[in-house]
């Protein structure tokens, strides 16, 4: 048995022979021509037939991944436009009265340099983009027919990459997965893949070799391994693992697409609670409704400088995109207490808990502040973004914060910036001291969520961190349900509504509870998503 390691980017077990996809290579060589003319016409013929192609792939994608993954092939038709790619096409060609295969070879070699020598992972993508657009052109411009796959059982589909163009012709029904060596978790194939609910890992490197071909392999990718020829012990703990994966398979085509209503017709949101971009697949794929909390400190935890607004932007903007119109709320960062990170030179505190963190530092440090809000306005032009503020005390911290906004839109409105005008705010309740001015909190925001986590330490003044704490602390504690109780009562006396997200939320013997509370929302790991969902209907 050989074991290969690399990136999950959908999760999964699938077992089945890997079958390499094989390309029609084109090669490309730099002749001479007479008439330049000619060959830019030629070029330009190329250009038109692509563009219907692209229109074909548009309208495919469109049926099997949605509207905002279909976008990618409204890209590649921008791309194939651009008029600096088509001017360093045809510049070439005249200049050096060369063929129109060398010259896009070349400006795809250009083009796609560039973008991979920039800092931000989102242009970095666009290599594969423009790699992409030139393949199609070249195949339109050779007399050989478009690469097909043809596979006559269904496979694991290995490649050193796949193009998104690629991803979307595949036979879905006979595709269990793919692996590759190369690619990266953001790119629009990784995207693809977890909207397909494809199972994937990529970046096994060199040692994804095509003498693999036809070999019985294991993909898992929930761990990001695959197995080739695997031994009786891995086929027969990863045929177990696979049963669980299709049971949560199988709850999920009786749940898909129907509403979280109870019995006597009580509906609740229920969405997902997620940590990075690559969380995303997971939500797809347990078909929640939304996702109820990014945190979005992990950008900032993982990073080793304050994340710039453009880093933070292309992230927000691709979560958004990526579900396609449903609802995406994302705390701003919540750093401080067991969240340290060395670049905030935050001073070491008694009881960090209790102190400088969270909203406090946002509204402290205004610039840091005011840098998260300007991204997440902008990623706002780009699907339904909410925005919620942690460790709220006061209404005076609510009103502080919407000048704050008020400022950054006034700002986004002079560089003439696309933002949606209307996106929700919401607070988290997660102090007792939320909870008593709630009524009045609410005639200020959207929407209430609560992090029941940190509203249980607060509530019973125990730390949470403590493992000596551990047989008092009782998130059932009746003090800690009637919080929530007069939270809920206070968000709908004003009209507004109400969720859960933190650990509470998944808790299955809570659910009725909360439901005769009146809470509008859960929003949970995304694995406890269909066990949360199931419960609701089972409800009265």
């Amino acid at each position: 048995m050989i074991t290969l390691e690399g990136k999950s980017v959908f999760g999964g077990v699938t077992i089945g022979k890997i079958q390499f996809y094989k390309r029609n290579e084109i090669t490309i060589k730099r002749t001479r021509v007479e008439d330049v003319e000619a060959e830019v016409e030629r070029f330009q013929n190329a250009k038109a037939k692509t563009l219907e192609l692209l229109k074909g792939l548009y309208e495919k994608a469109l049926e099997d991944v949605g509207e905002a993954n279909a976008m990618i092939f409204e890209a590649h038709q921008l791309m194939l436009e651009d008029p600096d790619y088509v001017e360093s096409i045809e510049n070439i060609i005249r200049t050096q009265d060369v063929n129109a295969e060398y010259a896009i070879g070349a400006t795809a070699d250009n083009f796609a340099a560039i973008f991979e020598a920039m800092d931000d992972a989102y242009m970095q993508g666009r290599a594969a983009d423009v790699r992409d657009v030139s393949e199609r052109l070249l195949q339109a411009l050779s007399s050989q027919n478009e690469t097909v796959m043809v596979m006559d059982e269904p496979v694991i589909i290995a490649a050193d990459d796949l193009m998104p163009s690629e991803t979307v012709q595949l036979d879905k029904e006979k595709v269990l997965s793919f692996v590759t060596m190369y690619g990266s978790a953001n790119s629009h194939t990784a995207i693809l893949a977890r909207t397909m609910n494809i199972p994937a890992v990529i970046g096994l490197g060199e040692a994804l070799k095509e003498e693999y071909d036809g070999k019985v392999a294991i993909v898992d990718g929930v761990d990001g391994k695959v197995y080739i020829d695997p031994d009786e012990e891995t086929m027969a703990s990863m045929q177990k693992k696979q049963k669980k994966d299709q049971e949560q398979k199988e709850l999920l085509n009786q749940l898909k697409g129907k509403e979280n209503v109870t019995k006597s017709g009580q509906k609740v949101n229920v969405y997902a609670n997620i940590g990075n971009l690559a969380d995303v697949g997971a939500v797809l794929k347990n078909d929640a409704g939304g996702i109820g909390l990014f945190r979005s400190e992990f950008l900032y935890l993982e990073s080793d400088t304050y994340p710039t607004e453009e880093q933070q932007f292309t992230v927000y903007k691709k979560v958004a995109e990526t579900m396609a119109g449903k609802k995406v709320i994302i705390r701003t960062l919540d750093i401080g207490a067991d969240k340290q990170v060395d670049y905030f030179k935050l001073d070491k505190e008694d009881n960090p808990a209790l102190g400088y963190r969270a909203i406090r530092i946002c509204l402290t440090r205004p610039e840091i502040f005011k840098t998260q809000l300007r991204a997440l306005y902008r990623a706002s032009a780009y699907g339904q973004i909410s925005i919620m503020f942690p460790m709220i005390i006061s209404v005076a911290e609510v009103k502080k914060i919407k000048e704050i906004v008020e400022e950054v839109k006034a700002e986004l409105r002079t560089e003439g910036a696309a933002f949606r005008e209307d996106v929700e705010l919401g607070i988290m309740i997660e102090t007792p001291a939320a909870v008593m001015v709630s009524r009045e909190l609410a005639k200020e925001v959207d929407f209430f969520s609560v992090g029941t986590n940190d509203l249980t330490q607060y509530t019973l003044a125990i730390d949470r961190q403590n493992q000596k704490l551990e047989d008092f602390y009782d998130s059932h504690h009746p003090a800690v349900l009637a919080m929530i109780r007069m939270a809920a009562e206070s968000a709908h006396a004003e009209g507004k509504w109400i969720g859960i997200c933190g650990e509470l939320g998944a808790d299955v013997t809570l659910t009725e509870t909360f439901l005769k509370m009146g809470i509008d929302e859960l929003s949970v790991a995304p694995g406890m998503v269909l066990k949360v969902r199931q419960k609701i209907r089972e409800a009265e």
